[in-house]
């Protein structure tokens, strides 16, 4: 299943089960897992591994070096999970210091012209749509949406299950459960509709709500704001998770 045109190095470890289409080009440090599709003119270069059952469509390009200037050399990875899929003309590179990593989980769908940029770390089922750009140093926690044309500045997070709209400029972390949109980008509303379709129970949502109306609606200080959070919405497991990704920010959060 590999086709005559494809350059694979002999060191590059490919199973069997793997389908490598025209004009591939497979580096000596690469590893795929079994039942891995390379439609044609992909490119995976550097340490590189991906895992079982990932799709990479045409003039794709993973794990090659960091466009960071402060690359200075050494060996730097690229880690994927398995049932990914990378549509055309995606850009994965590689991370900027000696042993660092850039890191995607399972089961994402990053559609065509996105780029994730050195050292991001993207969790699992999240969807980036065409041509949105995620700068060094991101972390997507899972279930993102991130929409298309939208940037995500160096070092921001993205809480799980958030949606971010078509064309924002995020600057500043985003908190889990929350839609936002906007140049500069702002929190909008709970992800209501996301919500529901991954099973979140009506306590939950009920709760999450509340929490977004005392950050986001009652002009209060974050550390105010977190400390009525703490005070008056019921402790529930997303409830915390929220409180502590805005506890831990760095970079601040939208809103």
């Amino acid at each position: 299943m590999i086709h005559h045109s494809a350059v694979i190095h002999p060191k590059a470890i490919v199973p069997a089960s793997c389908e490598i289409g025209p004009f591939c080009v497979i580096g000596p440090d690469v590893r795929l897992g079994d039942n891995c599709q390379l439609y044609s003119h992909v490119v995976i270069d550097g340490h590189t591994e991906l895992g079982g059952h990932n799709q990479v469509f045409p003039f794709t390009s993973i794990g090659l070096k960091t466009q960071d200037l402060k690359w200075k050399g050494g060996i730097t990875r690229t880690v994927i999970g398995s049932h990914n899929t990378f549509r055309e003309s995606v850009t994965i590179h590689s991370a900027t210091g000696d042993g660092e990593i850039t890191r995607i989980g399972n089961h994402n769908q990053i559609l065509a012209y996105c780029h994730i940029a050195h050292n991001v770390v993207v969790g699992n089922h999240v969807i980036m749509s065409n041509v949105a750009t995620l700068a060094g140093h991101v972390v997507v926690e899972d279930n993102c949406i991130i929409g298309g044309l939208a940037g995500v500045h160096q070092f921001c997070r993205v809480g799980k299950f958030s949606m971010i709209g078509g064309c924002s400029k995020v600057v500043q972390d985003i908190p889990p459960f929350m839609l936002a949109d906007g140049n500069p980008v702002e929190i909008r509303m709970i992800n209501k509709i996301g919500l529901e379709r991954n099973g979140f129970s009506d306590e939950t949502i009920s709760a999450i709500k509340q929490a977004h109306r005392i950050m986001f609606r009652e002009q209060l200080s974050v550390s105010n704001a977190l400390s009525k959070i703490e005070a008056e919405v019921p402790p529930l497991p997303d409830v915390l998770h929220f409180i502590n990704f805005v506890q831990s920010s760095e970079r601040g959060i939208s809103r």
